[in-house]
């Protein structure tokens, strides 16, 4: 009686399925529209426009003064080799290549780092950014624990970089939560309001801070303001994951831009830090990334563990990371007369960023433009938070085809000395259009 239960259970629910194709019904049809990606929509919207005056400053890529991606030479040439050498296509290990976890742990860290000389570093070769981020908090998520036994908050400034707010749920956390970081009265950071809100986070929880070059303002603490919050994660036992996608971009110097970082590192504390390579080295879509756990502890078991469970959540995600990007950094990086090649390229890129803000600046006092403006200059690194509203970017978007996030956040890589003062001539309708607070 029961095999025969069993059948006819299995033959309606055949049943069923063949009547529902039968009807022209998909088993997905409940499935959401999830909403369009703030930026890579901005991407999309941009395509779709036929107009030849149209300009995107929503890429965060960056561009030469023609407006074409950027391969760096030294990049091109070690790539060249690798191919000419005949590099095999083999499996990298779980954890990545070792070459380039090595060499890209003493980039962030300073070579001279007592964390990597006392064997407290563990670095895993990651998907770029994104990916590290996402095997950080996948990792944190099993095996951390707040100074209540609970699941930590994650706090993220805000604004942040928007898939941070996609990271932390997705990986089986509680939706992130914020502190206040920009001033939008001086154009810089509201450090009253970041300690603030840190003060009030349980102890032991995480926060996201951005080591460099803060996407989307451009407005970066300085060293002094670093030390101010060294001393209240000391305090508060917080976990500080520093995301860095711009060493070396944002001021043309790699040791000035790992400041942030060697500090709290340097300091003993646990710390998290995420690198990408997308930006520094061009290597947007090669994916090269890197994730290191800085322990307090010098315990080999300890590091052994660590090392071992992050090897099972990179299994389970992706299994190992993809190695031509980890090779041509690796050799980069490890390389005197490379590696001081790509130090040049770094100060060419970010010169020319900064005299997009330079030009951007000076058309839009030339113009008249209501306001002051001053922050474009202040602020550093890809992006610039212009202070315009949702209701400019969509009047420029329409006008003039201009495209930006609508947030008001612009990449300076989309500007050259052919479009910048029409994009200050926009920017001058649109605030005489829809007058703006004082900036």
């Amino acid at each position: 009686a029961g095999r025969s239960s069993s059948k006819m259970a299995q033959s309606g629910t055949l049943v069923a399925e063949k009547k529902q194709q039968q009807s022209g019904r998909s088993i997905w049809e409940e499935v959401p529209e999830a909403p369009v990606d703030p930026i890579l929509g901005v991407a999309y919207a941009f395509r779709a426009d036929s107009s030849k005056q149209k300009l995107n400053l929503g890429v965060g890529a960056y561009r030469t003064e023609e407006g074409k991606p950027y391969v760096l030479p030294v990049v091109a040439r070690v790539h060249r080799e690798l191919l000419d050498a005949n590099e095999d296509h083999e499996y990298l290990p779980i954890e990545g290549y070792a070459p380039f976890t090595e060499a890209s742990a003493k980039l962030i860290l300073g070579p001279e780092s007592p964390a990597i000389a006392e064997d407290r570093v563990i670095t895993v070769q990651a998907l770029s950014g994104t990916g590290s981020l996402r095997v950080a908090f996948e990792f944190i998520r099993r095996f951390y624990r707040n100074a209540s036994g609970e699941l930590p908050s994650v706090y993220v400034p805000n604004p942040t970089w928007s898939n941070h707010r996609n990271i932390v749920p997705d990986s089986g956390l509680a939706p992130t939560k914020l502190y206040n970081y920009y001033d939008a009265a001086s154009g810089g950071v509201d450090m009253k309001s970041i300690v603030r809100d840190l003060s009030a986070a349980n102890d032991g929880d995480v926060v996201i801070f951005h080591g460099c070059a803060h996407n989307p303002t451009g407005a970066d603490l300085s060293m002094d303001q670093w030390r101010e919050l060294l001393e209240l994660c000391t305090k508060k036992r917080l976990l500080p994951l520093f995301d860095n996608a711009y060493q070396g971009f944002a001021s043309g110097d790699l040791t000035r831009d790992a400041g942030s970082v060697r500090l709290f590192v340097d300091a003993g504390l646990d710390v998290v830090v995420t690198q990408s390579y997308a930006k520094n080295m061009g290597l947007y879509g090669e994916r090269v990334g890197a994730l290191s756990l800085v322990m307090s502890s010098k315990d080999p078991k300890v590091r052994s563990a660590v090392l071992s469970q992050l090897k099972q959540v990179i299994r389970a995600m992706y299994s190992n990371p993809p190695a031509l990007g980890a090779k041509i950094a690796a050799r980069i990086l490890r390389d005197p007369e490379l590696f001081a090649e790509w130090e040049r390229e770094l100060v060419m890129m970010s010169k020319r960023i900064y005299s997009m803000r330079v030009a951007l600046r000076d058309a839009l006092v030339a113009n008249g433009t209501a306001g002051n403006w001053d922050h474009i200059v202040s602020q550093i690194g890809m992006f610039s938070y212009t202070g315009l509203t949702a209701q400019h970017v969509q009047y420029m978007r329409e006008k003039y085809h201009i495209y930006m996030t609508s947030n008001g956040r612009i990449s300076l890589a989309g500007l050259n000395p052919t479009n910048v003062k029409y994009l200050a001539d926009a920017m001058k309708d649109a605030t005489s259009a829809y007058p703006m607070g004082k900036l």
